[in-house]
């Protein structure tokens, strides 16, 4: 009977089979033809999100600022009388006259204000002379070992040891150097000078060496904010005014500033942003050792690019402020005279 029963369903079983599969094609192909439909529609969205994309980036990078060589502010006017990165310190003479000692063209970036402020410091101490000893943490590829070279001063240029966290990143980007050769400029002094004058070498800025001792002068770019926390970056700078520079040396840093809070901010990892409350509490603690300290004064925001503020990606065509995490962010710097205590 079971033989029957098979033999006389086999045929229906056939016919049911037949169909299941035609439908079941029939619905693949249907899928098939809404996925390229479904494909063709995410291309096309692709592509206007492309077309916007570079419509908002064109309109993000266009600002037009003038250059500041054209509309100089007057000579007698002070120069850098702040501590953080101002507007109006790019229009002044004397910032055009610091970045042809620097070989570059004045703009408004935070990072050429860093160098010039340094570059500007270090003149007024008096210590930019034949023969002084100069000590460079954090040097990147900046144009300042080979400026100082070119004013006869001898120059011991440092950065990260290639074992630091974030080292591969800042090779990757051109903001590490491992030898001389990488800070040679000679639009700024001849190479054979800079290699007679500049020495390079490793330098962990939480672990100074003993060795580097008795400079005239030590200086860095926006780097102790890379050394893990607020506490770190504070104690490096009273670490590499007592242990690196002769009682009367004088030590210029900047760093990252926090202009939109003083009680919020990072205060560890990779960068962290230094509040008012951590400068003024640097300046007390040197103070409290003995040293002289400059007065940490914020200037007022007082000219129109004082309120641009870059964010990412950054433009970098005007960056005198910027934002990082969920603060505005400018360059600050400190300026410090070892004294005799400690």
């Amino acid at each position: 009977m079971k033989n029957l029963a098979k033999a006389a369903l086999r045929p229906v079983w056939w016919r049911i089979r037949d169909k299941l599969e035609t439908i079941s094609v029939s619905r693949s192909q249907a899928l098939e033809r809404q996925i390229k439909v479904l494909d063709r529609e995410v291309n096309a969205l692709r592509h206007q999100v492309h077309l916007q994309s570079l419509r908002l980036d064109e309109s993000s990078h266009f600002m037009f600022a003038s250059d500041p060589s054209l509309s100089p502010s007057a000579p007698d006017k002070p120069f850098m009388a702040v501590s953080n990165c101002q507007g109006v310190d790019f229009h002044h003479p004397r910032y055009l006259q610091l970045c042809k000692l620097l070989a570059m063209r004045p703009q408004f970036h935070r990072k050429q204000w860093e160098w010039v402020y340094v570059l500007h410091q270090l003149l007024e101490a008096g210590v930019l002379k034949p023969g002084a000893r100069g000590l460079g943490f954090g040097v990147g590829k900046e144009p300042l070992p080979a400026a100082f070279a070119s004013m006869g001063v001898d120059v011991t240029a440092t950065d990260a040891p290639m074992d630091v966290s974030r080292v591969e990143a800042w090779s990757a980007t051109g903001q590490h150097s491992g030898s001389v050769d990488q800070l040679l400029n000679s639009n700024i002094a001849p190479d054979d000078l800079v290699r007679s004058k500049v020495s390079h070498r490793a330098c962990d800025m939480n672990h100074i060496d003993p060795a580097l001792q008795g400079y005239d002068f030590n200086w860095s770019s926006c780097c102790f904010e890379h050394l893990g926390n607020i506490e770190l970056g504070l104690q490096f700078v009273v670490n590499a005014v007592e242990k690196t520079l002769r009682v009367g040396g004088v030590a210029v840093h900047t760093t990252e500033f926090n202009v939109s809070s003083n009680e919020d901010t990072v205060t560890e990892g990779d960068t962290v942003i230094f509040r008012l409350r951590d400068m003024e509490e640097l300046v007390r603690r040197l103070r409290d050792r003995g040293h002289e300290v400059q007065p940490f004064i914020i200037g007022p925001t007082a000219h129109a690019l004082d309120y641009h503020v870059d964010v990412p990606p950054y433009a970098q065509d005007v960056h005198l402020k910027l934002r990082i995490a969920n603060y505005v962010a400018t360059s600050a710097g400190i300026v410090v005279r070892r004294g005799g205590t400690h």
